[in-house]
């Protein structure tokens, strides 16, 4: 599940998402630059092979581990977009374009919103969409919904099979969640009982109302890191805590967790702020620039590896939820104040990076495990997560 928003000002655009996926589901922070391409070499995405364009932007992505496809992303000509599962009345089709893969694409191939935009829906069109969307759940399938942005304007893209459609955003706020939300379109194809699972008119009411606030990155950040009336996560049997934006896995039903964040700054000196990390209640936004590549180790997996930046983060992100407030509050000051600092003035991407390791790895140094306030079912379901992946526990 996932949340994504805009706040469409006079001075440009904001833009955030959150990317709530299997909680081992690492992602990948990745840049990949402009390039030129032999045409008559088909292009391998996640299921299928489609046609290769002969030029490409360059783009930087967060992207699932296992899959060609992204979450969400920018390109050199300042679009950005992020992508939400919605469960539809139209069939499941045959394995095809993901709807990770057409946001790749479409970052790959468009200057502007718009034409982003016409690269999913031609390619949509085309190829259709389908197949299995998890590594852990590979009978897990959905359509996918699109919030696409510029420095002027954003468009709403949503999806049943290879049906859509588009409502632009001229102004003010618009979120998207785990439903569709066009009117016509989406009563005419909306499967109510799975998006009502998913919390998604919970979650958008949040995002939308959050976003109406902010006027810039920090409040866009603090909207991603909202779990409700509570200032704490507050666990459903059922669905976690899809109650807002801020996910965190252990329902028995629907269970996802936060496993990347992402804001974009548009307006006057563009600038994209990730965290590469699971959580952004504990994770530090870092800024990151296209045409700025930088080294974060090796490539994460669905199995613990601890010299990548994914899964190092873990370690602290899995200590934490043990007691919110005794230990998360006093994290998230320290991660505030250093935010504040950067967003007046931001550091290289290389030297945020560096900061923000080391000073997660000083709170984990300082770590005293406590007792864990979190209900009992909720700690069974997260060792069982650490020993899926091979998680150490912190004692």
């Amino acid at each position: 599940m996932c949340d994504t928003f805009v706040n469409v000002t006079a001075d440009g655009v904001l833009f955030a998402k959150n990317s709530d996926r299997d909680a081992n589901e690492s992602q990948i922070l990745e840049w990949l630059p402009g390039q030129q391409h032999d045409t008559t070499q088909a292009l391998r995405c996640t299921w299928i092979e489609i046609p290769q364009v002969d030029v490409t932007n360059a783009v930087t992505l967060s992207r699932p581990w296992w899959m060609w496809g992204a979450e969400m992303g920018a390109n050199e000509h300042g679009v950005v977009i992020g992508n939400e599962a919605v469960f539809t009345t139209e069939v499941q089709g045959e394995p095809a374009l993901l709807g990770m893969d057409l946001l790749r694409l479409a970052l790959e191939r468009s200057m502007t919103a718009a034409g982003a935009v016409e690269v999913m829906v031609q390619l949509l069109e085309s190829h259709g969409q389908g197949g299995p969307c998890s590594h852990e759940r590979p009978g897990f399938t959905y359509h996918n919904s699109f919030l696409v942005a510029d420095r002027e304007s954003a468009i709403v893209l949503e999806t049943a099979g290879q049906k859509w459609a588009t409502e632009e955003v001229r102004s003010g706020v618009r979120a998207i969640s785990n439903g569709l939300t066009i009117p016509g379109f989406a009563e005419q194809y909306s499967r109510r009982l799975r998006s009502t699972i998913a919390g998604c008119r919970i979650r958008r009411a949040r995002t939308e109302a959050s976003a109406s606030r902010a006027h810039g990155p920090a409040a866009m950040m603090t909207a991603l890191r909202d779990h409700g009336e509570r200032r704490e996560p507050r666990w459903s049997i059922i669905n976690g805590t899809l109650h807002a934006p801020c996910v965190h896995a252990a329902g028995l039903v629907a269970s996802s967790q936060t496993t990347a964040s992402m804001v974009a700054d548009l307006r006057a000196t563009p600038l994209v702020w990730a965290t590469g990390t699971s959580a952004p209640c504990t994770s530090i936004f870092k800024p990151v620039r296209v045409d700025q590549p930088v080294a974060l180790g090796p490539e994460p997996t669905n199995r613990f590896e601890p010299a990548s930046l994914w899964w190092r983060h873990e370690r602290l992100h899995r200590s934490m939820l043990r007691d919110y407030f005794g230990l998360v509050e006093p994290w998230r000051e320290s991660c505030d104040a250093l935010e504040a600092q950067w967003i007046a003035d931001p550091p290289s991407s290389r030297e945020a990076f560096a900061i923000a390791n080391a000073m997660e790895e000083e709170w984990l140094a300082a770590f005293r495990p406590g007792r864990d306030r979190r209900p009992v079912w909720v700690r069974r379901t997260w060792r069982g997560l650490d020993e899926s992946a091979g998680m150490p526990t912190l004692r």
